[in-house]
């Protein structure tokens, strides 16, 4: 027995270190943005892994020069980055998580279809649609922020509907059932019965979604007129001087202010992701 017990306990620390490792690995391209940041160009493509001392150091001058190159202010391109992060989130919850609950209750064979059609949108690389799909944002004029959440409403539906349709399974009927004979209707019901009881999964969604939206820069690169809206991560593509010259402490600089936010924000509600994630699948 105690002979098990410590290969049970040197297996589990042999894991710790192993995961300890594969963690390290993933935090590293992390770490490298962090120290190349503060480090002059030229030191930023010769001493890549060095740290940032002495004559190394630029200070935070790359932050400064970066967010006041060019003619286009940074602060332009986050605020884009910020309305189409929370415009395309809240179109997706309100919209997937109605048509989750509807697919649930009614469970007819069109409300399957249109399930595994969400589903399967899931597996179709971005790469097979983009160029019918810049195309056609342009002739329904979607290729303005203010329009762009539509699209990220139709690339986000299916992993959402299939989380949210996993945990509308779990509410009971009979609360729904319970407000309509007290006069509530369909969109009433929802709203104040079924949305309270979503809030795991739309916590979850909703923090899924964001560093998706937030992150991307194909889907802005091909739809939104790049010469009126830039989001940051365009905004970091061209940060370039002549001849195509990048400054890459700059570059550093910008793409950790992107990051930060993203980090801090999963950090602080990564319990919620777990929460929501296996809400939906064990009462689904």
């Amino acid at each position: 027995m105690a002979k098990s017990l410590s290969a049970q306990k040197r297996g589990e620390v042999i894991l710790s270190i192993v995961f300890s490792l594969i963690s390290l690995i993933w935090v590293l391209p992390v770490i490298l943005v962090l120290i190349n940041s503060f480090k002059l160009n030229t030191y930023v493509k010769t001493d890549t892994f060095a740290l940032p001392l002495n004559e190394m150091s630029a200070g935070f001058s790359n932050f400064i020069k970066g967010m006041t190159y060019g003619n286009y202010p940074f602060l332009k391109s986050a605020g884009y980055s910020l309305m189409i992060t929370l415009f395309s989130t809240a179109l997706i919850l309100v919209c997937t998580s109605m048509a989750a609950w509807y697919i649930t209750r009614v469970d007819s064979r069109f409300c399957k279809l249109v399930y595994l059609l969400c589903v399967f949108s899931m597996v179709v690389p971005f790469q097979m649609v983009m160029f019918t799909l810049s195309k056609t944002a342009d002739t329904l004029h979607l290729n303005t922020p203010w329009t762009i959440p539509v699209i990220y409403l139709g690339f986000g539906a299916g992993l959402a509907i299939f989380m949210f349709v996993g945990f509308v399974k779990s509410v009971p009927i009979g609360m729904e059932e319970a407000a309509a004979l007290d006069g509530c209707g369909p969109v009433r019901t929802f709203f104040s019965i079924v949305l309270p009881v979503l809030k795991p999964t739309l916590i979850s969604v909703g923090i899924l979604e964001i560093m998706w939206v937030w992150n991307d820069y194909l889907l802005p690169y091909l739809v939104l007129d790049r010469t009126r809206f830039m989001t940051i991560p365009i905004h970091i593509q061209y940060l370039k001087g002549s001849y195509g010259a990048v400054d890459l402490g700059a570059t550093m600089a910008l793409i950790l202010m992107s990051i930060i936010p993203v980090i801090v924000f999963y950090l602080a509600c990564q319990k919620h992701i777990i929460k929501g994630v296996a809400a939906g699948a064990i009462k689904g």
